[in-house]
Order: structure tokens, then sequence, then C-alpha cells
């Protein structure tokens, strides 16, 4: 059986290589790249950045751990979907006034999505893998997404819009797998030198600059209307933020709202930003296609954010999320994600969001 790796050059995906070879499967490597020669999109200040012009670096270190296992390494074009479904996309969102996920996105869309369509023009696989940390599980017909062995890697988030179609062709051969263990065999087989950091953000640089607008200077105010403070355009903030506002008040100040039509960006006390529930979108289902009336289940609200316990159901447009107690911040935009404990369940956009404070939002 012919497994195609997706490779950027890292030690995760390096070791998913590895792991699947020595396991017995036939491997092959693939990259994707994402850059456009003619894109109206600026590069990125640091290189370290997914979308980036030079990928010379990553594509020698591929050649690299290619050479060493001694498989075939394939490189596609997947530009023109990643600037139109996750750039422009996100560029439409902020502008919007809401908070997208590129990663989110690119993962469903371009990586698990076009990537794999447009490599089966080059070479025949039965399984596509990558080296993020998370499991899939087979039961009752259905495939289930699940949280890695590795919580302090967990990156099932990440993949929760992932289809079943997608689900059912996939492996994550990390998810079992501690990082300190990934590293430990890096080192070992010489794909890396030890100690080697590894961080690559979406975009290397301030995400305002992917907008190309040029600044519009508007208020900052108190959902009374009081004015505290200037800006110079509503899409450099978003919900929960609370450092670089520039505002001086008698306690700290959290946005808590954004209007785009007004160009204004509504800030608020600590308490402003608590939240008792919100409303969903555009909903992918996982390890279930329904949601169990009277069951507690978690559900974070942004990556770095712990399950809350909430009770979730379904909704004409998506589902609708009450939290057992109140989470702070969730931002329009970003993906809600269903857990039944170690299970992924649903995902979907925030559209709305229902505040515990007394002033309206």
């Amino acid at each position: 059986m012919k497994v195609l790796v997706g490779m950027s050059g890292g030690i995760d995906s390096s070791v998913a290589a590895y792991l699947l070879k020595k396991a017995g499967y036939e491997v092959e490597g693939i990259t994707m790249l994402i850059w456009k020669k003619d894109s109206p999109y600026p590069a990125p200040v640091s290189a370290n950045s997914c979308y980036c012009p030079d990928k010379s670096k990553d594509l020698e270190s591929i050649d690299r751990v290619a050479s060493i296992l001694g498989i075939k390494h394939h490189v596609v074009d997947c530009s023109d979907v990643f600037q139109r479904s996750v750039l422009e996309a996100f560029r439409t969102g902020y502008l919007e006034g809401i908070t997208p996920n590129p990663c989110i996105q690119c993962n469903s869309i371009v990586k698990f999505g076009a990537m794999v369509d447009y490599a089966r023009s080059v070479t025949d696989f039965d399984l596509f893998a990558t080296g993020h940390y998370a499991r899939i599980r087979e039961k009752n017909g259905r495939y289930e997404l699940l949280k890695a062995r590795d919580m302090r890697k967990d990156q099932s988030y990440f993949l929760s819009r992932l289809s079943q179609r997608q689900l059912s062709s996939v492996v994550f051969p990390l998810g079992d797998y501690t990082k300190d263990e990934i590293r430990d065999i890096d080192v070992s087989m010489g794909f890396h030198e030890d100690g080697m950091t590894e961080s690559q953000d979406f975009y290397g640089g301030d995400y305002s600059d992917l907008l190309a607008v040029p600044d519009r200077p508007g208020s900052i105010i108190l959902p009374d209307g009081e004015v505290v403070g200037n800006h110079n355009g509503y899409w450099h903030y978003t919900i929960g933020q609370r450092k670089g506002l520039g505002v001086a008040y008698r306690e700290p100040l959290y946005v808590i709202d954004i209007n785009p039509e007004r160009n204004t960006v509504i800030v608020g006390t600590e308490d402003m930003t608590h939240i008792s529930g919100i409303d969903a979108v555009d909903p992918v289902f996982s390890s279930e296609d329904h949601f169990d009336d009277g069951k507690v289940y978690q559900v974070k609200i942004r990556s770095t954010a712990s399950g809350a316990d909430a009770y979730v159901h379904s909704t004409p447009e998506g589902f609708s999320v009450d939290f057992i107690s109140y989470v702070k911040g969730a931002a329009p935009g970003q993906s809600a994600v269903v857990y039944d404990g170690e299970r992924v369940i649903a995902s979907g956009f925030i559209s709305s969001r229902r505040s515990i404070a007394k002033q309206h939002i």
C-alpha cells in the first residue's frame, strides 16, 4: 500500500514519512507551493511563514530527508486555490469585522483537498499522511477524529473541518507519540540538528498587511458611546484583544465588538467579555452526525483555549452552544469545535455571541 506524505521540511513531517516506511508502507513525499508570483498580497516580513516566496531552504531539507529515506518527492503548485480560498477569504473576513482562521481553511480546502487532488495527476497512492498530532479511528462506519496522545501538541482543532471522505483516506502517524519522542527519532535519523527550533505561522508579519487597505482613522468607544481613544482602522483589532489599544482608563479594557460600517471599535471591562453562549454556522460533523440532548460537551472557541463544558443542539444554520460557565472573548469568524472527551464531534464558524453583561453588545 502506498502512502503520500505531505512534507514541509520540518521535524514532524519528516518523522511521519520515516514511521510509515518503517511500518512497511511504500512512501512518497509531496510539498505544495502556495506563493503566487503575481500575487497582490505582500511578502511577509519574516521568512518563517507558510505563505512565503522563498521555500528553497525547506525544499533542500525535504530533498535531504527524502534521500536518507530513499523515497520520491513531488512538488505541486496550489497557489491559485490558496489565494482564492484562503487569502481572499481572510481579507474579506477581516474587512467584515470578523476574525477568520486561515489554518483551518487551508487544511480542509487546500492541504487535504486541492493538494491531494492535484497529487493524483502526479502519482498513484492509497492514503495521504501528514505530521499533524491527531488520531483517526473507524467506528460503526464513521471515521472519528480524535485528540493526540500529547495534549501539548494536539492539533485536532485545526483539523476539525475535515470531511468523512477526507478522513477515510488520511493517516496521522504521530498521533500516539509525544513531541519529545518525535524529536529523538528525528535526531537519531540525522534529519535535523539536535535542538532545532520549529515555529511557522500562517503569515510572518502584521496580518493587516495582507488587507492592502489605507489607514482609516476612527473612534474607540465604550458601549454607551463615550469616545475613549482613536484608531487607524477597525481591521487592526479583534474581539477579546486587550494589549495595544492605546487607551488610558481606570481599569483594563478589552475589545468587545467591532462595527465596520461606522469604523468603530467598542471596548469594555473584563466582565463585558463574558459570553454565555454562541451560535455557529456551516457545520462539519466528524465522530457523530448529531448532538445528544442533555449531554455535556466540551467546546473550544480558539485553538489555545481549554474546552468549556456546554450543552449543544442543532439549528437550521448549524448549532447553538450554551456554556455551563461563562467563556471570554468569543470572536465571530473563529471556529467553535465541539468535543466529547477525546472525540471531535463537530466544527462550525462562530456567527453570534450571547453576552451575560448588562450592557448590550
